[in-house]
């Protein structure tokens, strides 16, 4: 008896789907280039050139490259449905990383795995992908989108990114130049951003047992869904515009971006061993979302601050004499900025 012929759909991937949403998704990534850019409709690679054609941009370039992912957030976005925001997350983790070293992104790749590749759906991540990368200047070149239904059950699914920029070798900064005296600055958050989700999750939906679209107290009538999916704030533009005011000596010694281990696991990364960072914690006001979890939990407030940012989403340390004028910059660039701290003598550790 002759075997029936077995397809590759009938294993569970669809060369059909994929096809569509490649060509769905063509138009939100030709909408991040820009002149340096080098298309190819039938590539198998991106190409990005450093210099515009007849410009000679940089004297001595190095590459900064950044790789992240969302975490456990995109179980929030499956529960309600949800997939433009967290695009937004996926480029926002690797470039607000980036910065921090006084680089400039250039390009972004993204890993998209999934169940079942539903067009629709992916389309969605990458509008959110191309959003961010709108938001960063920087080009959406490639990404791969992978369909494995004997790894990931029904509707589940998990995204990389992958950043890569670059920055003038005298101009990394380095933190080296942190010194006592020197204050800190803090850019507010939008909220959770992409992390400490297990233990905000575990809160919400295990311990009090609510659906993404209640609306808890304190929260401003927001549901629990959209005030935990609120995307994280992508810093690039202030800061890049920042550091290209300062040609010559740069009065900004250190940067943070604010993720998990929030102040007090970020920060003495930058710090010199000689050197505490001093925060007050009265200096700015703590997100609604944080204030619920904090009182559902209950959490304790060291606890918190440890998991998440609190509020403050990015941290410079700069010189006191230029404090004034840096923070009036940011704000001119839309940010939100909060004196936090001082640098004090110490052993590289942050107090509160």
């Amino acid at each position: 008896m002759d075997k029936k012929y077995v397809s590759y759909e009938e294993s569970g991937v669809s060369i059909d789907a994929n096809d569509r949403m490649v060509e769905r998704i063509g138009k939100s990534v030709k909408s991040t280039f820009g002149a340096r850019v080098i298309g190819l409709e039938n590539g198998f690679a991106g190409l990005f050139q450093l210099n515009e054609d007849g410009k000679e941009k940089y004297k001595n370039p190095v590459l900064v490259s950044c790789t992240d992912g969302v975490g456990t957030k995109i179980m929030i976005a499956q529960e309600m449905g949800r997939f433009d925001s967290i695009g937004i997350d996926l480029v926002a983790m690797s470039v607000n990383d980036m910065i921090v070293q006084g680089a400039e992104p250039l390009f972004f790749l993204d890993y998209l795995a999934v169940n079942k590749l539903e067009p629709e759906r992916i389309a969605e991540m990458v509008e959110g992908i191309a959003d961010g990368c709108k938001q960063s200047n920087c080009a959406l070149i490639g990404g791969e989108t992978a369909e494995m239904p004997d790894v990931y059950r029904k509707d589940e699914f998990d995204m990389a990114g992958f950043a890569v920029g670059v920055v003038e070798r005298d101009r990394i900064v380095k933190s080296d130049g942190v010194v006592e005296g020197d204050v800190i600055l803090g850019l507010g958050s939008n909220g959770v951003h992409s992390n400490g989700f297990s233990l905000a999750r575990h809160i919400c939906f295990k311990q009090e047992k609510l659906n993404v679209t209640d609306k808890p107290e304190g929260l401003g009538g927001k549901t629990i869904g959209n005030a935990l999916l609120e995307p994280t704030k992508i810093y690039v533009r202030s800061i890049v515009n920042l550091l290209a005011d300062y040609e010559n000596d740069l009065p900004i010694h250190a940067m943070a971006h604010i993720t998990g281990g929030g102040l007090v696991g970020n920060i003495p990364r930058v710090l010199p061993d000689d050197c505490d960072a001093a925060i007050d914690k009265s200096s700015w006001p703590v997100n609604d979302i944080f204030k619920y979890l904090q009182k559902a939990g209950p959490v304790e407030e060291q606890e918190m601050f440890r998991v998440f940012n609190m509020g403050i989403g990015y941290v410079l340390i700069v010189d006191k004499d230029h404090a004034a004028d840096i923070s009036e910059k940011l704000k001119a660039s839309g940010e939100t900025v909060y004196l936090i701290g001082t640098i004090t003598k110490g052993t590289g550790q942050v107090t509160m």
